[in-house]
């Protein structure tokens, strides 16, 4: 019997997609491969093979080796799909490599307005008006929804909150990846990966009852803990937050 539906060859739908971005600050190809060692300890997953977007607005004036740099970053786990803020004569060298340009849209200049076109009107008289009475400020919340998760998060699986808050009520397990464009609430032990504000909130925050993650993020800022846990209060739990530039990691006390 023939199914009445009819499946299509292919298609395509719109679909979310967490990519790392990788700000190259320095194009010495020596001094970036030093730094990749230093940050992943000589762990070869250190990434597990992370989608990454390779940001080079910093040193857009400057030649990179793109032959050698794709290639290392592929080799520290790090999977590159597309170059941002690459120099056109670049363009077709990171294609050879399959990877896009990333074009980043700059706003259009308002038009210039010279002195001839402005028309200056005639004065007008004025009739005072009293001033208004001052009215109660006004109070805005957003509300932001969540996404709830009743079962454990484990190695190798990555669960992503778009556009909420993400709530679970069990265990992060080591290999795990948790992310939320707003915060992330655990409560049950994070052992994984925690990103809250993946797409910039700076607001955002990493709540657990235990505390030992692999990696957090705050907004893209991240920390990673191969030298040890910094110790907080026994029995209390935990949050992640920014603090200026740099990841914050305290005890959650109850009031009283």
């Amino acid at each position: 019997m023939q199914n009445s539906t009819t499946r299509k060859p292919i298609e395509i739908k719109i679909s979310t997609v967490v990519a790392v971005a990788i700000l190259l600050n320095e194009s010495s190809f020596p001094a970036v491969e030093a730094a990749l060692k230093e940050m992943t300890a000589g762990s070869p997953d250190f990434f597990d093979d992370e989608f990454a977007v390779i940001d080079v607005e910093a040193i857009t004036d400057q030649e990179l080796d793109w032959n050698a740099l794709i290639p290392l970053f592929k080799a520290h786990g790090l999977n590159p799909v597309a170059v941002r803020h690459a120099r056109e004569e670049d363009h077709a060298t990171i294609r050879s490599h399959g990877l896009s340009i990333d074009v980043v849209s700059k706003p259009r200049a308002e038009p210039e307005i010279q002195a001839s076109q402005v028309q200056v009107p005639a004065p007008v008289e004025v009739t005072p008006v009293a001033p208004p009475v001052a009215a109660e400020p006004q109070v805005i919340i957003r509300n932001m929804p969540a996404m709830v998760i009743d079962t454990p998060v484990r190695a190798g699986q990555r669960v992503y909150a778009r556009g909420a808050d993400l709530i679970i009520t069990a265990s992060v397990n080591n290999g795990a990846e948790v992310i939320a464009d707003g915060s992330i609430h655990i409560y049950a032990p994070l052992r994984g990966r925690a990103l809250a504000g993946a797409t910039g909130n700076t607001e955002a925050r990493i709540f657990a009852m235990t505390m030992e993650p692999e990696l957090v993020s705050i907004a893209g800022i991240y920390r990673t803990f191969e030298n040890g846990f910094p110790p907080l209060q026994a029995h209390h739990p935990a949050q992640v937050k920014l603090n200026g530039d740099s990841i914050e990691v305290s005890s959650v006390k109850s009031a009283g």
